[in-house]
């Protein structure tokens, strides 16, 4: 997310219905995650992530808006293919992968627990308006909900391997063609809307995408404690621990992979391992980036044996575990 491409953030406002106090729209072809954190000095309210479809609106914050500041964050689905997208500004917010509310001092310097970390918020202007209703945009601008629908469909379609000419929210043969042959491959019923479209595009684009860097998927029912070690320069580097929430995603490296495999390791909070494998590394139990695997103990370090995750020169792989390990 920190290499993610910043996109316009469009903040012009409407007046929302009166039992919404801050509804978001997305007119962008990409499904978005939104968080939004509301500051009343001397405290802050952070909360995600809201899902919304290209062309939806979906409520953020019941509240009325009477904080001192509002601000807001986007980034795009990881099961998009490409880099991936961000929409925000220059305002540090702490934030965790999964669903979260976080409330914390506004003058906290740095995100303290394990599992949180900053992302840049834009501030929010809905000009004392208890209630607001704003929109994500992208460039160049779809001129409307309903092409950013279609544009969204296109873009997903694309991402499955379907042959889609132009993302636009212009419908054409060949869009239509792929929508059909989806919704039989899916066996929707005939009763089937946008909702259930756009759930099942996710998820397949999700199977076949591997968004740029190494991403871990915790399918387990409890939070995983993750290290991972890769070749920096001919040397090998362990780096952890990230904390990933049951049924979220986490990218531990956003850069494209170089090589052939890295290695996972992968615990439950009391040290209990989830993924391990017969390749050591040194690791410590605090936050650590440890460069060479040999001689741990003389140098102070633990070790534990990781996993090999072979991704064969491509510059993007998820790693999914389970309560039984890797899902293969």
């Amino acid at each position: 997310m920190r290499a993610a491409l910043l996109a316009a953030l469009w903040l012009a406002g409407l007046c929302a219905p009166a039992h919404a106090a801050l509804t978001l729209c997305n007119r962008t072809s990409y499904i978005l995650y939104a968080a939004t954190a509301a500051i009343q000095s001397p405290r802050s309210d952070t909360r995600g992530w809201t899902r919304i479809a290209p062309g939806d609106c979906q409520l953020a914050r019941k509240e009325p808006l009477t904080a001192e500041t509002y601000l807001v964050h986007a980034r795009s689905s990881i099961a998009h293919s490409g880099p991936s997208r961000s929409w925000g500004g220059t305002y540090p917010v702490c934030v965790k992968d999964g669903n979260f509310v976080i409330k914390q001092a506004v003058t906290q310097p740095v995100c303290t627990a394990d599992d949180t970390f900053a992302l840049p918020f834009a501030p929010l202007d809905n000009r004392g308006h208890a209630t607001w209703t704003m929109t994500f945009d992208e460039q160049p601008a779809l001129g409307s909900l309903a092409a950013a629908q279609l544009a969204g469909a296109k873009r997903l379609l694309k991402d499955i391997g379907y042959r889609i000419a132009a993302i636009d929210g212009k419908p054409d043969k060949a869009t239509g063609t792929a929508l059909s042959d989806f919704r039989k491959r899916m066996h929707f019923p005939p009763t089937a809307g946008n909702v259930d479209l756009f759930n099942a595009l996710e998820a397949q684009a999700g199977k076949t995408n591997a968004p740029a860097g190494y991403t871990v998927c915790n399918e387990a029912r409890e939070p995983l404690l993750l290290a991972l070690a890769q070749t920096d320069g001919g040397q090998p580097v362990s780096r952890g621990w990230w904390t990933v929430q049951p049924g979220a995603c986490a990218r531990l490296t956003t850069m494209p992979l170089t090589g052939q495999t890295a290695y996972l390791l992968a615990q439950r909070r009391n040290g209990a391992g989830v993924v391990t494998g017969p390749q050591r590394f040194c690791i410590v139990p605090q936050t650590f980036d440890i460069h060479g695997a040999g001689n741990c103990a003389k140098r102070g370090y633990g070790e534990a044996g990781f996993a090999a995750t072979p991704f064969q020169g491509r510059q993007g792989f998820v790693a999914r575990i389970t309560a039984d390990g890797l899902k293969r």
